[in-house]
């Protein structure tokens, strides 16, 4: 598998659990209805979630994340 389908998969799947997390979040505690909690689930999820991005470097093909709540990018593999 190139690291390019695994930093998608990464970003779907962190995506995904953060969504769903927040989905369930805002219908329990907010008095949201309709599409307005799927929404701002969504755009909290965007927001949150980590990014992955495949490089190409002297070195081979690299991964890396950024995520607001760390200080710079992360080398992953």
């Amino acid at each position: 598998m190139s690291l390019k389908t695994k930093a998608f998969i990464y970003q779907l799947l962190s995506f995904a659990v953060l969504f769903i997390g927040f989905r369930y979040l805002i219908g329990a505690f907010t008095n949201l209805t309709g599409f307005w909690i799927p929404l701002t689930a969504f755009i909290i999820g965007t927001i949150i979630s980590p990014k992955f991005q495949a490089v190409k470097t002297n070195d081979g093909e690299k991964l890396f994340m950024s995520w607001i709540f760390l200080k710079g990018i992360r080398q992953i593999k």
